[in-house]
């Protein structure tokens, strides 16, 4: 569903991604783990449009879309869940995931999926989203990524920065939704949760992709882990 070949993505004169290459097969989660500052966030922004490569290709379903618009990325079928949420804090909840349709029209049925995994963020649709804790704001962050009913979700850091009681809830949304069917990129530093629902591991470093494994060899090779991240399992 995506591959992603040898991208060189800069900020300016900065190289920050050097030949990125991965890829996500249908109904897949593959999670990007790395220490903070490696390019993961980029490689997000890379697929979905919003820092284009300079170099090299992203296909999604066989088709380049790198050099694409975010928007028209969107419309082909990518949901994205950005790290910082992307609220626009002075319009209700409800404004918030009209947002996610961008030029579909809405699906009730679709509608009714998102209010029964997201029950809270019904009960919020007329509040402003600036007034949300940080954890229901990740809510409508991930609800409104599933708005048009995407085959791809890009997912960057669904529990960063909540109240440790947040983490467990919003891990088991992402869990739930990762066994929904749906094909899913995840950045996420919570090792716990990537080796609950990722098929397969790739580990960044310094803008590179260094290692492919999945869950059970990492369980095996827990040095890797602690190379790349400073942590066990």
């Amino acid at each position: 569903m995506l591959e992603v070949d040898a991208i060189n993505t800069y900020y300016g004169k900065s190289h920050i991604l050097h030949d990125v290459s991965f890829e996500a097969d249908n109904d897949e989660v593959v999670a990007l783990l790395g220490r903070n500052g490696v390019g993961k966030t980029t490689t997000m922004k890379s697929i979905i449009g919003l820092t284009p490569p300079r170099t090299g290709t992203v296909r999604f379903e066989d088709e380049v879309i790198s050099g694409n618009s975010a928007s028209e990325i969107a419309n082909r079928g990518i949901g994205y869940v950005p790290q910082d949420r992307g609220m626009f804090p002075d319009l209700t909840v409800e404004e918030n995931l009209t947002m996610g349709l961008g030029t579909a029209t809405r699906d009730q049925s679709i509608l009714d999926q998102i209010y029964e995994r997201f029950p809270r963020v019904e009960e919020r649709l007329q509040q402003k989203a600036g007034t949300l804790s940080g954890g229901e704001q990740q809510m409508v962050a991930m609800a409104r990524a599933l708005m048009r009913d995407p085959k791809l979700v890009l997912m960057d850091e669904p529990t960063e920065g909540l109240m440790p009681s947040l983490i467990p809830e919003i891990a088991d949304i992402t869990e739930e939704i990762a066994d929904s069917g749906y094909t899913i990129v995840i950045v996420e530093q919570n090792v716990d949760l990537v080796m609950d629902i990722a098929d397969r591991v790739y580990l960044m470093d310094n803008g590179r992709i260094h290692e492919q494994a999945t869950p059970a060899e990492l369980r095996e090779n827990e040095a890797i882990l602690e190379k790349y991240l400073g942590v066990g399992i």
